[in-house]
């Protein structure tokens, strides 16, 4: 946890005004579809600052943050894996690249996107329905 979250300024001047744009708009569509908690977090050795979704326990996503890059990270247990195998040639080629690439741990598949801009977020969010049924309207 961290002791302070950050402000729009640190944000800003951490990511770029573009990226900020970016993390936002994210933010927004999450928290539109699902009722979450939202938790702030160090990065670890890779990012300034992490932000799960969470609820009962159980993580839906994380955004990220550094120094001019945001990753957005999505874990895709075995019968995830097996929905979104099944549904594949709906995705973006680069989700598909990025599910062939990714480490595969004892948890699940581990998919870390960089967006640049909004284009990935349908998949993003269809991505996100595999995990847990949308619950806001």
């Amino acid at each position: 946890m961290l002791d302070q979250i950050p402000r729009e300024e640190e944000m800003t001047a951490l990511v770029g005004r573009a990226l900020y744009d970016v993390w936002n708009k994210l933010c927004t569509l999450i928290d539109e579809t699902y009722e979450m908690d939202r938790l702030w977090g160090k990065g670890g050795k890779a990012w300034s600052y992490e932000y799960k979704y969470r609820r009962g326990g159980k993580t839906l996503c994380a955004l990220y943050a550094r120094e001019n890059c945001v990753g957005f990270m999505i874990v895709l247990g075995k019968d995830e894996r097996s929905k979104f195998e099944a549904d594949r040639e709906n995705y973006a080629k680069e989700v598909q690249e990025r599910y062939d690439a990714a480490q595969t741990y004892h948890d699940g598949k581990w998919l870390m996107f960089e967006p640049v801009d909004t284009s990935l977020f349908p998949d993003f969010m269809r991505l996100l329905s595999i995990k847990r049924k949308p619950n806001k309207k």
